[in-house]
């Protein structure tokens, strides 16, 4: 059995490649590119790149970045309690006891989940956190690795429904009416994050920038010199498993968008040398076995988080259609077989089919 954890992160070297001022493309000398990490939230490396004019104007930006996303990832944890805090672990312990007061970015997040679920996809599902858990917990026993039972995961999916997830805006507060489901927000918690980290960045001021959290990847205008748009590598699974020398699948060119991935070789492990990732899908109960992994492009990191997690669990006419009904949205599919299909949109954005960064 081999167990291996890769998150998402769209390949930080060639995302610098691509931000770093070269030739007759440097940077106006009055803003100076910066980059700088940190790696203690949502279990993944945060990656900020910005143009500033001054480093201490970059360290102001990314310790604002770092403190945001520290207190959501707070919020988010389904694993842990922290001091002073209500978060997704304090609902699932008062699941069918009392509501519980949270802070506003968890309301957000939930409600604005359950809209998507409504109006989009019920395959990017929150309420189903107890199906989720029992493959999480298989996935961790490295010591005895098997597939969990059909009636183990029959019964894990009989408690969820996101009419169990009551909301009360007026009251701040969340509770489950059933004891034995609960919350998980890890399908969309990153993007969350990820653009209002953007958003306050953008509200303080910083015009050009980048922020990688793992495979969400949110640019903030433009490069500040004579590109029109940031090059963001696409990761090759086969790449990442050890399988191939190529390391990215393809290369999309962006500005003020944002680049979202799930795939099945972030998350996974191996019984009798079959791979089973952590995309499960809540009708089958399994993980789903159609893609390597789907990229999607649109403005809003949140909205790519859950679609990415959605279309890769639906059948590619199913996903394909889903996505050209969004405006402003758009996708590409890493095949079984290593091949790829884009919508339209996502050719005119691709290195391969002869786009670049001055388009």
């Amino acid at each position: 059995m081999r167990k291996k954890w890769v998150f998402g992160l769209v390949l930080l070297l060639l995302l610098s490649a691509c931000t770093q001022p070269q030739g007759d493309t440097q940077a106006p000398e009055e803003q100076t590119r910066y980059t700088g990490t940190f790696y203690d939230t949502f279990d993944t490396v945060v990656q900020l790149v910005a143009y500033t004019e001054t480093e201490e104007e970059f360290n102001t930006y990314l310790q604002m970045l770092k403190e945001q996303f520290t207190a959501l990832h707070q919020d988010f944890d389904k694993y842990h309690a922290y001091e002073g805090v209500n978060n997704v672990y304090t609902i699932n312990e008062n699941a069918g006891v009392a509501p519980v007061t949270v802070n506003p970015s968890i309301i957000d997040l939930i409600e604005r989940t359950k809209e998507r679920y409504e109006t989009i996809s019920a395959k990017t599902d929150i309420s189903n956190g107890a199906l989720y858990e029992v493959w999480h917990l298989y996935r961790e026993d490295t010591e005895n690795p098997q597939v969990p039972s059909d009636e183990e995961l029959q019964a894990a999916a009989a408690h969820s429904g996101m009419e169990h997830i009551i909301v009360d805006k007026a009251a701040g507060t969340v509770y489950i009416d059933d004891k034995d489901i609960r919350l998980d927000l890890g399908a969309v918690a990153k993007g969350y994050a990820t653009e209002m980290g953007a958003q306050a960045l953008k509200e303080a001021g910083l015009t050009a920038g980048i922020i990688n959290s793992g495979g969400n990847v949110r640019t903030i205008g433009k490069p500040a010199d004579e590109r029109d748009r940031w090059g963001i590598g696409i990761q090759n699974p086969d790449y990442l498993m050890g399988k191939s020398s190529e390391e990215n699948a393809e290369v999309v060119f962006v500005a003020d968008q944002s680049v979202v991935t799930s795939g099945d070789y972030q998350r996974f492990y191996t019984v009798d040398g079959q791979v089973y990732h952590h995309l499960i899908d809540p009708d089958t109960r399994y993980p789903a076995d159609r893609f390597r992994a789907v990229s999607i492009v649109t403005e809003d990191s949140g909205l790519a988080d859950f679609l990415s997690t959605a279309v890769f669990l639906l059948e590619y006419e199913e996903g394909r259609a889903l996505v050209e009904s969004i405006e402003g949205t758009e996708a590409l599919w890493i095949l079984k077989d290593g091949s790829l299909q884009y919508t339209a949109g996502m050719e005119d954005m691709s290195y391969s089919k002869g786009a670049d960064a001055t388009d």
